[in-house]
């Protein structure tokens, strides 16, 4: 009989982190977790940082349409752009209208008949009145940002996709949280030092101890932003998301609405939407003209910088005025305006916003690297790069500590952390750790499901060794 002896470097795991119940647990659900679910982070790592770029790609692509060639002294009222971008484009309904500065066209919004919520965007330059083109928007992204965008949230799958995407979010913060705790475990458990907690041990001998060090550090200087993307991606996720938004609504945190409302209209009307609001009166009769004395109105309220402006829905309602400054501070407040009577009706600041409709706001831009300009699809970019080197090395440790002895052991990846670290938690920690997973698991629900996936996997796979290993 062969008496098998195991080098540290491919032997099953006994760290110091492995030797307790917490210790154990955390090692085996972020070794089994990260085999798992860094396919999908790698995908969303990807396709996240292919649309860090995109505001350059606009630039580039769509100079003609976004773009004028020249910058006048004055330009030319809106109701003669909206003329000639109807004159471009006959059909549509107006929805909004984003009044050129600068080097900015002026962007006249037609909604059309389309099940995915598309529009047709025209772009007319301010200062001479001549339109620059005309793109099929979402939501006021150009074609290329709108495909980089369904890539990034659902590969282009529609609903089915979307799922991938919110696994990676949901098991995101887990994996980092575990790994920050393990590697600072390890460390306080070893030699403690903080210039071994922040960065690898660079004396240590090529193989698992070194690439480990690498994937710990690396990890540890990426948790907040990593952690960041997951909270910010969930919160506009399927199943997450919805659950997200309720929370918000128990809290009456939601983003306020202006009432467009007229005062003294009979019958409701809705709130002022992205595509235009929701009344159910009389068809308004829209006149361009009145786009001119909306935005002077708006002006006049405070509003500065880039707005958009939204036609009255029906004839009970007002227009909307909305600025669309996501840089950096901010500019998002909105007011509703009666034309007719020249006075601002409803007005919502961002500064009176809920403080978590805020943070909600102001966290989306961020993550669609808007918040911060140039330095914000940076800090991206070195996050999406960071987490593939993470994710990388997180497979070379497992390769590197397979058996490579040449006997019935060997084999051609690492073993799994040791089986049964639950037995060891305090009669505590399982009280308040499985009422706590299943909160988690409802909040998230494809974190939940994935982890019975995984705990019927793990269970299979022990079941199936036992009985291998009778004789």
């Amino acid at each position: 009989m062969t008496t098998i002896v195991e080098t540290p470097e491919t032997a099953p795991a006994t760290t110091p982190a492995a030797r307790s119940g917490w210790g154990g647990l955390l090692l085996r659900i972020h070794f089994y977790a990260g085999i798992l679910v860094a396919p999908f982070l790698v995908v969303a790592a990807l396709t996240g940082l292919a649309y860090t770029v995109t505001p350059q790609l606009d630039r580039v692509i769509y100079t003609e349409q976004l773009t004028v060639d020249r910058v006048g002294d004055t330009t030319r009222p809106l109701a003669e752009q909206i003329a000639a971008a109807r004159a471009a484009h006959p059909g549509g309904t107006l929805a909004t209208v984003a009044p050129g500065e600068g080097a900015a066209t002026t962007r006249v919004v037609f909604d059309v008949a389309d099940p995915e919520d598309r529009q047709h965007t025209v772009y007319v330059d301010p200062y001479t009145g001549e339109v620059r083109g005309t793109l099929t928007t979402w939501f006021g992204s150009t074609p290329v940002t709108t495909w980089l965008d369904d890539l990034h949230r659902n590969l282009h799958l529609g609903v089915v996709g979307r799922y991938y995407s919110e696994i990676a979010a949901s098991w995101l913060w887990v994996l980092v949280l575990g790994g920050v705790v393990l590697w600072w475990r390890r460390q306080r458990l070893g030699v403690g030092r903080l210039r071994r907690l922040v960065g690898p041990d660079l004396a240590a001998r090529r193989g698992v101890r070194r690439t480990r060090g690498w994937h710990a550090a690396t990890g540890l200087w990426l948790a907040v932003g990593l952690l960041f993307l997951a909270a910010t991606g969930l919160t506009w996720s399927r199943h997450a998301g919805e659950n997200f938004g309720a929370a918000l609504d128990a809290l009456n945190s939601r983003t306020p609405e202006v009432s467009t409302a007229l005062p003294g209209a009979a019958g409701p009307t809705g709130p002022a939407g992205h595509h235009g609001g929701g009344g159910s009166g009389p068809a308004a009769t829209i006149d361009p003209a009145a786009t001119d004395q909306v935005l002077a109105i708006a002006r006049g309220a405070g509003l500065e910088g880039p707005v958009e402006i939204t036609p009255a829905a029906d004839a009970r309602s007002a227009w909307t005025v909305t600025e669309v400054d996501n840089t950096w501070p901010v500019h998002k407040d909105r007011v509703a305006v009666d034309p007719a009577a020249a006075t601002v009706t409803a007005r919502s600041d961002f500064a009176s916003w809920p403080l978590l409709a805020q943070l909600s706001s102001l966290g989306v831009q961020a993550h669609m690297g808007l918040l911060f300009g140039p330095v914000n699809q940076i800090l991206l970019a070195a996050l999406a790069l960071g987490l593939l080197c993470v994710i990388v090395w997180g497979y070379r440790m497992w390769w590197q500590r397979r058996p490579t002895r040449t006997d019935r052991r060997r084999a051609p990846v690492g073993t799994a952390p040791a089986r049964g670290a639950w037995q060891l938690l305090p009669g505590w920690g399982i009280a308040v750790g499985v009422p706590l997973v299943f909160a988690v698991g409802w909040a998230l629900p494809l974190f939940g499901l994935t982890l019975l996936a995984f705990l019927a996997l793990d269970l299979a796979t022990g079941v199936w060794r036992a009985r291998a290993s009778r004789p």
